[in-house]
């Protein structure tokens, strides 16, 4: 006879449980789209060294590349980040699409699946806009000629990131890419960073249309700031008489 101490014992495990659970699998998409958040800020903050001169983003990047394999670390821990962010979020539109009712009011067929489909769309296309900014300017292997640019930074010879982001943004195809990606970020963000909080319950119903107005403005702000940066190139030349 099996003692209930021993059955306990062979059950689930209670992490395991909790993790794959409706308000675990929640906490792991907002505590990974919050980690996802700030990296975007970090980012565009590095990036806006673009707007100081060749000398302070080609010495940003340096600066970056000096961490050696820990980059790399870092790289991969974004990633990982990244892909548990889409798998939780893809396990929790299959529970909300198993537990749905079949019938719906118009107003609410409206109301909710406009917004999941937008979420699971722009999650893609940001996805492959993701693959492609990284195969474009940190691999280069759609511009191979990138990896030869270079630049002279206080004596040394340094990867000519200037130059290369100038090169990159020159082409319309190219930006409007970035810019239609950037847009379909800004529209995930906007539905997703609201929801984050409410998910954490760090939010009630006297800060939470202050607190969605402003996670919507910071959306936009996020934009308009990464956009800026290859419709400045593109539209006024910006950096054209510099890099070479």
């Amino acid at each position: 006879m099996i003692s209930a101490s021993t059955s306990k014992r062979s059950g689930p495990n209670p992490i395991l449980r909790w993790i794959f659970s409706s308000i675990g699998k929640k906490t792991i998409v907002a505590l990974t789209g919050i980690l996802l958040v700030l990296f975007v800020t970090g980012h565009l903050l590095g990036n806006f060294t673009f707007f100081f001169g060749p000398d302070a983003i080609n010495a940003y990047a340096k600066n970056l590349h000096s961490l050696g394999p820990l980059l790399w670390l870092i790289r991969a821990g974004l990633l990982a980040v990244l892909v548990t962010h889409i798998a939780f979020t893809v396990l929790l539109w299959k529970e909300n699409h198993a537990a749905r009712p079949t019938r719906y009011t118009a107003s609410n067929r409206l109301e909710t699946t406009v917004f999941a489909r937008t979420m699971r769309l722009s999650g893609l296309v940001v996805l492959a806009f993701v693959v492609f900014h990284l195969a474009h300017f940190t691999a280069q292997v759609i511009n191979p000629e990138y990896k030869l640019m270079k630049a002279n930074l206080n004596g040394e010879m340094v990867h000519d990131v200037y130059g290369m982001m100038v090169a990159g943004f020159g082409s319309v195809p190219i930006v409007a890419f970035y810019v239609i990606g950037l847009f379909l970020l800004t529209m995930h963000l906007n539905h997703g960073l609201g929801s984050l909080f409410q998910t954490l319950g760090i939010t009630n119903q006297h800060v939470r249309p202050l607190l969605e107005l402003s996670t919507k403005a910071y959306a936009w702000l996020l934009f308009v700031g990464y956009a800026s940066i290859p419709l400045s190139v593109l539209v006024f030349g910006l950096g054209k008489n510099v890099a070479k």
